[in-house]
């Protein structure tokens, strides 16, 4: 791999021979899409409205002792909501067991007053029978999610309290098996895994069989997200803490009009992803904080043979406000990403921990394919991450096959580190190099090692600084 270091650029700098019209296509793709566009995202953005009806848990028979099941008590308050054409369903302060999945109905806002939890059981079976759900980008009939919603809209999760899968205390991080290179979640050798499958799980997509028929769900160990809305419409969730969540945390698919606003995310099991949008179009992630197991917030469309067949991009995406503790990565593109990603925002957020990886990440690979184009990122301020400040790795997971990615106009401005092993960790391939990335007014202080770029086309510096 070739290493690139700088100092000071004052001006726009080739890092190869280029010619001049290159820089002119630049400026064209900031035209359409370009900033400007987010206010026009916004505008888009319809978010759900709810009448002025609370239906009380306790009304339901709901107590909330932390050790009588309150499963019932939700699942009647939200009927008898929605049947009034929509309200708050509301758990007061308490803590309130479910021993089973919560299923929203469209106009239904699941509201959580100031110090409640809704504590979710740590037994598989409850969470059965199974739903059409995704397994990393792959649709298959599954366990539950914690929270679901298929083919609803206009539906909420809100409030001050807590959300807790209790995943920590149960064997859902233990299916992952060996994690992290040591026995983290309490696996042992010989226990349960999800490896084969996984595996299976592929093969079936691979082969054409139809989601519906992809059964999993008991004597299967493929785990649940905590919070999943299903092909859904204006959907809010805003203010509530998330905790141990079985995988990755708050996972709309296929859905639209989404904001996610002053959540807390604080999961450090396996693949706790903190909010993964796939296959998503006008979505607004702001004011959160997110403490992770793995990447903070990640973007996908889908997994290999499935994602194409779907082909439903991620578009039209902000992030904003946002606060990044640990992490794989702050904000992440892939590697689930066949169905293509585009038009994402990130602007004005705070990364910081010896425990985050990357600060702003790019991953895929031949298998997956796909497209990642049109990423946007100004005034972040990232304190310290373990690895590259940005990495776009496009082999990633060492697979490969013949869907070469492309990845391209990436736009980083206004972004200062502190620490970091390398400013720029940048690696595309030979057949698909990386196209058009442009950094201005960047800072990247105490960087151990200089950059690392590999097959990168057209790429640009103006007021970019490696200070020591």
């Amino acid at each position: 791999m070739k290493s690139f270091l700088w100092q000071t650029v004052s001006s726009i700098l080739f890092l190869t021979a280029f010619s001049t019209t290159a820089t002119a296509v630049v400026v064209a793709e900031l035209k359409d899409p370009s900033w400007e566009s987010v206010s026009n995202i916004i505008a888009q953005i319809d978010p759900p409205v709810f009448p002025e009806r609370d239906f009380l848990v306790t009304d339901f028979g709901g107590i909330g002792d932390g050790s009588t099941d309150c499963l019932a008590a939700f699942q009647a308050a939200i009927a008898e909501c929605a049947k009034a054409g929509g309200g708050r369903v509301v758990a007061p302060a308490g803590r309130w067991l479910v021993k089973g999945p919560i299923h929203l109905e469209s106009n239904v806002n699941l509201h959580l007053e100031k110090d409640s939890t809704i504590a979710f059981s740590t037994n598989p079976q409850d969470y059965l029978p199974v739903v059409l759900t995704r397994f990393e980008g792959t649709e298959l009939m599954n366990y539950s999610p914690l929270i679901y919603a298929f083919e609803k809209e206009n539906i909420a999760v809100t409030g001050e309290g807590v959300l807790d899968g209790q995943a920590g205390e149960s064997r859902w991080w233990n299916w992952k098996g060996h994690w992290g290179g040591a026995d983290e979640t309490g696996w042992k050798r010989g226990d349960s895994d999800q490896i084969e499958d996984v595996a299976k799980l592929c093969k079936l997509a691979d082969d054409g069989v139809p989601p519906r028929e992809r059964i999993f769900g008991a004597d299967h160990y493929l785990r649940s997200s905590f919070i999943q809305p299903y092909r859904s419409k204006r959907v809010l969730i805003e203010g509530v803490k998330i905790v141990n969540s079985p995988m990755w945390v708050i996972n709309p698919v296929l859905s639209s009009n989404v904001t996610i606003r002053g959540v807390t995310v604080d999961s450090h099991g396996p693949n706790n992803d903190g909010c993964d949008p796939e296959s998503c179009r006008n979505v607004l992630i702001e004011n959160c904080i997110f403490n992770t197991g793995d990447d903070c917030i990640a973007i996908k469309s889908g997994r290999n043979v499935d994602g194409r067949r779907l082909a439903t991009p991620s578009e039209n995406i902000i992030v904003r406000g946002c606060t990044m503790k640990d992490g794989h990565g702050g904000v992440v593109l892939g590697s689930e990403m066949s169905g293509g990603i585009r038009n994402i925002f990130v602007e004005d957020c705070q990364m910081d921990s010896p425990n985050l990886e990357r600060a702003i990440r790019l991953k895929s690979n031949s298998l997956r394919g796909g497209y990642l184009e049109n990423l946007f990122v100004r005034n972040i301020d990232v304190g310290e991450v373990s690895e590259a400040i940005v990495s776009i790795n496009l082999q990633y997971w060492g697979e490969s096959g013949e869907f070469f990615p492309t990845v391209r106009n990436i736009f980083i401005e206004n972004v200062t580190s502190q620490k970091s092993k390398y400013p720029l960790y940048l690696v595309g391939l030979p057949e698909e190099p990386i196209d058009f990335v442009y950094l201005k007014n960047c800072k990247f202080y105490n960087a151990a090692q200089p950059s690392i770029i590999e097959h990168v086309d057209h790429m640009y510096f103006q007021d970019v600084s490696q200070p020591r």
